[in-house]
């Protein structure tokens, strides 16, 4: 019987992090933080079963939120309840905002232009949703959360994706319930989501 390849993923150790400046939640200083935490330097490849376990390194996972803005001048967000088909377990049945996942070593080897990052963020998004409508992509934070088991291995970067339309639809069967939802609604449920999209629903979109 064929035995199946271990995934690797990209990784920083989490040492670098902390002295860029260690904190807890959203950090909207991106370039404080990205190139260094993005450098050949610093990162690496690794079996991902390893790093789940592993608080001394941080895996960098692209965060994308699709936000809709109407003429009238109303926010809505796609969100989704993920499935128990989905990769991390310890989030199943949560409620979410961010589309994304890990960094792959194939997307470091792939033959176009894109450096990993990208590669993989594409990738990622390719495999999970379907996006009918153009739209602009703004990188809005750094995401930090060390007081959950799948926050301390995990280091988020977040991106705003503003659509045109909101023909944004999942491709996975395990992305459920999914659709635009005016802000204030998910607002009043925070409890329901994963504690990245709380976080990044009350920094990004709260009344300030």
């Amino acid at each position: 019987m064929a035995s199946v390849e271990t995934e690797h993923v990209l990784v920083v150790p989490t040492e670098v992090f902390h002295r860029l400046g260690h904190f807890q939640g959203l950090n909207t200083d991106v370039a404080a933080y990205l190139d260094e935490l993005l450098s050949p330097e610093h990162t690496s490849y690794r079996p991902r079963p390893e790093m789940e376990e592993d608080p001394s390194f941080k895996q960098l996972i692209p965060y994308v939120i699709f936000r809709h803005t109407s003429p009238d001048g109303t926010v809505s967000i796609f969100q989704y309840t993920r499935g128990k088909g989905q990769g991390e377990q310890r989030l199943h049945l949560k409620r979410s905002i961010g589309i994304g996942g890990h960094i792959s070593s194939d997307d470091a080897t792939s033959a176009n232009d894109l450096d990993p990052y990208r590669e993989g963020m594409q990738r990622e998004l390719d495999e999970e949703v379907a996006i009918a409508t153009s739209y602009s992509d703004q990188l809005v934070g750094i995401l930090n959360d060390d007081e959950s088991p799948v926050g301390k291995v995990h280091l988020g970067i977040v991106h705003v994706f503003d659509v045109d339309d909101r023909a944004v639809s999942p491709r996975e069967a395990d992305i459920v319930d999914s659709g635009f939802e005016p802000v204030e609604d998910l607002l009043a449920d925070l409890a329901g989501f994963e504690t990245w999209s709380s976080i990044c629903l009350e920094a990004l979109f709260g009344r300030k």
